[in-house]
């Protein structure tokens, strides 16, 4: 008589039950650690929600009907945060595809680089854009340079992370025909590791830009200029109807560069 299939059976069950435990267990740590940290942050405090509905109810009064009389007046601001946007975006990408090269296991010349550059990365993604907009206010002045700057900057840390990340899922047989066929390494990397990676680097790209956009109306509160600026000084004189009306003028603009976004990532596919 054959036991052996049985048994192997119970053994299946047994790591399935096991595996099951573990993943309930994994869960329910999550669960209990999400519950903390929104019991110490107040978010389970009904209390605190009810105090505040006299002021949501205050302030909601005050900033509605929108006031849209100085439109005129933000039309060079908002253009100027799209700048911001662009300008850093094209920034970030031209330093992050080649500190990209240096971050990814299969193009980085050794260790000591790869390591040298993703630490630059952790950096640089680990110092918010209202940080930077102050440091860079601090050296160039104030206006849309230090904006651009500081999105740029910020945004290599992210966007070079990425990058390698792409260049790392490369399909190596290319790589190694490539080499092979005694192509330089800079021959390499345009002929076989860019062509596979264009795709993703333009999606990350245009979704950076995106990103990049919204980062920029809020650099003004450190006067870098941009619709953030104009918008912090409504709320400095408890202009609310304006600060609505910003908001609404900034909600406009997000969508269209959504849209453009879309309609560029289509475009490439």
């Amino acid at each position: 008589m054959n036991t052996s299939a049985p048994s192997l059976y119970d053994d299946i069950l047994a790591r399935e039950g096991a595996m099951r435990l573990k993943r309930g267990a994994g869960i329910f740590v999550i669960i209990i650690l999400i519950v903390v940290a929104m019991a110490l942050t107040g978010l389970l405090d009904p209390q605190r929600f009810l105090d505040a509905w006299p002021a949501i109810k205050q302030l909601s009064s005050e900033m509605f009907p929108p006031d849209f009389r100085r439109y005129q007046n933000w039309l060079r601001p908002l253009a100027d945060t799209l700048a911001m946007s662009v300008a850093g975006t094209a920034l970030a990408v031209s330093l992050s595809l080649l500190l990209a090269l240096f971050a990814a296991r299969n193009t980085t010349p050794n260790i000591f680089v790869y390591h040298a550059t993703r630490t630059l990365f952790n950096l640089l993604r680990s110092i918010p854009e209202l940080i930077m907009g102050i440091i860079f206010v601090a050296m160039v002045g104030f206006g849309a340079l230090p904006g651009v700057l500081a999105v740029g900057f910020h945004s290599v840390g992210m966007i070079g992370k990425f990058f390698a990340e792409s260049i790392e899922h490369v399909d190596p047989k290319r790589v190694e025909a490539a080499r092979a066929a005694g192509a330089s390494p800079l021959q390499v990397v345009f002929h076989a590791v860019l062509p596979q990676v264009l795709p993703q680097l333009a999606d990350t790209t245009i979704y950076r830009w995106e990103y990049n956009f919204r980062a920029s109306t809020v650099l003004g509160a450190v006067g870098a200029g941009g619709i953030g600026f104009e918008l912090i000084a409504a709320l400095r004189v408890l202009e609310y109807a304006q600060v609505s009306a910003l908001l609404i003028c900034i909600l406009i603009c997000v969508t269209i560069v959504d849209g453009i976004g879309s309609a560029l990532r289509s475009y490439l596919k």
